[in-house]
């Protein structure tokens, strides 16, 4: 079973582990969809998150497809206990608009629909899909702020910001007296990725090596991309088995190096190696929860198990080498 912990600095008690719902709504189908969160509920997971843009590459699926799928769910049981968390002011990817949307004209719209898609009237953790790092943080905070006192979300965050934006808005919520991000949805998994390959497949700024002291000052990292695609399990089947984008983002020599050290853990422990990476998260010294992603009920079952592995000190240097 997945025990809660409360995010730091908030009163929201959730999973260890985080479900990540990009592929529900289009690729997976409601019925299916309701298998899967049903059985990450039953293994004590309450940690959603889904985006207003997912789903929408799909052009034959509805618009906020993924969000959708995790509001009918939500009409078939009670909502309590349950800590959704959504994203928006990401391209509007079904109408072809791909200028940058952290505005806060379109944010509001983005949360407008996000809460009509999910079916509900308040998001637990709301989360900016991006930044626009030429724009000045003020607009973006009052906006958020503004929305959270109106009761639409509970807390919010940041995805895909730089550690010095997150600092630079986090002082001047402060200054207001106000509680700015409360979390970093942030790019990290134990592949370490090509920087100029990842970023040419939206992947951007990666944690080691930015992030360190923003987390270690107190401030959760919530990892998406946490399995690396599932690299180090697919490469231990062959490099054949390894996707050509997998291939660019991660194919490097501390990659080499870091799958020998998984293999030997999984060994060690007699563990799958999808644990030993999910478990090089959940085994950091600061609060971090991992976003993992599961296609069936199975799949959910053997994730779970990360959280019963706990890494040492030693073991978490063995596996970041390179």
């Amino acid at each position: 079973m997945l025990t809660k912990v409360t995010l730091n600095e908030t009163d929201l008690s959730v999973s260890q582990l985080c479900y990540g719902t990009n592929m529900l709504g289009w690729m997976i189908d409601q019925e299916k969809s309701n298998a899967i969160l049903d059985r990450f509920a039953e293994l004590g997971g309450n940690f959603i998150d889904t985006a207003r843009s997912y789903g929408d590459w799909a052009p034959d699926a509805p618009k906020g497809a993924s969000e959708r799928a995790v509001g009918g769910w939500l009409k078939t049981r009670s909502r309590d206990g349950l800590v959704i968390a959504t994203k928006g002011g990401f391209m509007d990817l079904r109408a072809g608009d791909w200028r940058n949307r952290v505005t806060p004209e379109d944010i509001t719209q983005d949360l407008g629909e996000s809460l009509d898609h999910l079916g509900i009237d308040t998001i637990d953790l709301y989360w900016l899909h991006a930044d626009n790092p030429d724009a000045p943080v003020q607009p973006i905070i009052d906006t958020l702020l503004g929305h959270q006192e109106a009761g639409r979300i509970r807390y919010f965050g940041a995805s895909n910001w730089s550690a010095a934006r997150i600092a630079e808005a986090n002082a001047y919520a402060q200054s207001l007296g106000k509680q700015g991000f409360v979390a970093s949805e942030t790019f990290w998994g134990l592949a370490k990725p090509d920087a100029e390959a990842a970023a040419q497949q939206g992947y951007v700024h990666y944690y080691e090596g930015e992030y360190e002291d923003l987390h270690a000052a107190g401030l959760p990292i919530i990892a998406y991309s946490a399995q690396s695609g599932g690299y180090f399990t697919k490469l231990a089947k062959g490099a054949d088995a390894v996707p050509d984008n997998l291939k660019a983002r991660y194919n490097n020599p501390a990659n080499a190096e870091r799958a020998k050290a998984v293999q030997a853990l999984a060994e060690k422990h007699g563990v799958s190696i999808n644990e030993v990476v999910l478990s090089y998260l959940l085994s950091q010294p600061n609060q971090t929860i991992p976003i993992f992603g599961a296609s069936s009920p199975e799949q959910i079952s053997d994730s779970a198990k990360a959280a019963t592995l706990k890494l040492t000190a030693e073991e978490l240097a063995q596996l970041r080498v390179g």
